[in-house]
């Protein structure tokens, strides 16, 4: 729980141990064998298949690593630790209800140390919000139906406000100090958004393709920890990157995702 490698992972290090051309690889063999419901998926729900298909090879390289943890016992473990109890004390109390409602099997529970399940790792708050029946079984079988877990994942993104076929981060070199007060190094809450226009005056280049109007926010993830310096790997980010920071408060997992996806387009 410590030891997250989004937290302590260099960002060049982080990103390319994940969106790298073996994930590449395996996201468009998945592509071309799953293709009708990808495309059905992103017709409906308005999130890209190229997206999705990021999220599933580095949440659980596309189903190869559910988990194999008793998610009850993760929950009720992670609920005593006084740090985040309040935090997993809810997610196990929503878990016991949808037992209680046979939306999910006990028998079926079994995911990561953190209480998360199925090709996407949903936590159970995400599963009574977002889990949809797709293949209408009358079951919500985020490990067995791919159906169920693209088009489940696919609502999430939807209903937290992912905007289709827009920008979710661009690249961006430095060539002056920037003050701290405009750089983001927590993925709790993205702020200081301003125009390109304003970022090009405070010398941020490799920008000029994107419209002066727009609005953007700096990201630098190694600044959070000691050895990163404003040379580290520094990215502008848009609103879209913020949702992906609802699935997982990283600023590393959030700009790897929208590579990788970049990569599969």
């Amino acid at each position: 729980d410590r030891k997250q490698p989004e937290f302590f992972e260099k960002t060049a290090v982080y990103i390319s141990k994940r969106a790298n051309k073996a994930a590449l690889k395996k996201a468009k063999k998945k592509l071309r064998n799953n293709y009708k419901i990808f495309e059905k998926v992103e017709k409906e729900f308005q999130v890209e298949k190229e997206l999705l298909l990021a999220l599933w090879s580095i949440e659980t390289n596309f189903g190869k690593y559910l988990g194999k943890m008793d998610i009850i016992s993760s929950l009720a473990t992670l609920s005593f630790d006084k740090r985040r109890s309040k935090f997993f004390t809810k997610e196990l109390l929503i878990l016991l209800k949808l037992m209680d409602k046979k939306i999910v099997s006990k028998e079926t529970l079994y995911g990561s140390w953190a209480g998360a399940i199925g090709n996407f790792q949903f936590m159970p708050s995400s599963i009574e919000n977002y889990a949809i029946d797709y293949d209408k079984n009358g079951k919500i079988e985020l490990k067995q139906s791919l159906h169920d877990a693209v088009a489940s994942a696919a609502n999430y993104l939807n209903k937290i406000g992912w905007k289709y076929q827009s920008s979710c981060f661009y690249k961006v070199k430095l060539t002056k100090p920037i003050p701290k007060k405009y750089i983001n190094t927590s993925a709790k809450k993205i702020k200081n958004y301003m125009t390109i226009k304003s970022w090009k005056k405070k010398g941020i280049v490799d920008i000029e393709h994107i419209s002066d109007k727009n609005k953007a926010a700096l990201v630098i993830p190694d600044l959070a920890v000691s050895e990163g310096n404003e040379n580290s790997p520094a990215f502008l980010v848009f609103k879209n990157y913020e949702k992906i920071l609802k699935w997982n408060r990283s600023l590393r997992f959030g700009v790897t995702i929208c590579t990788l996806a970049n990569m599969i387009k």
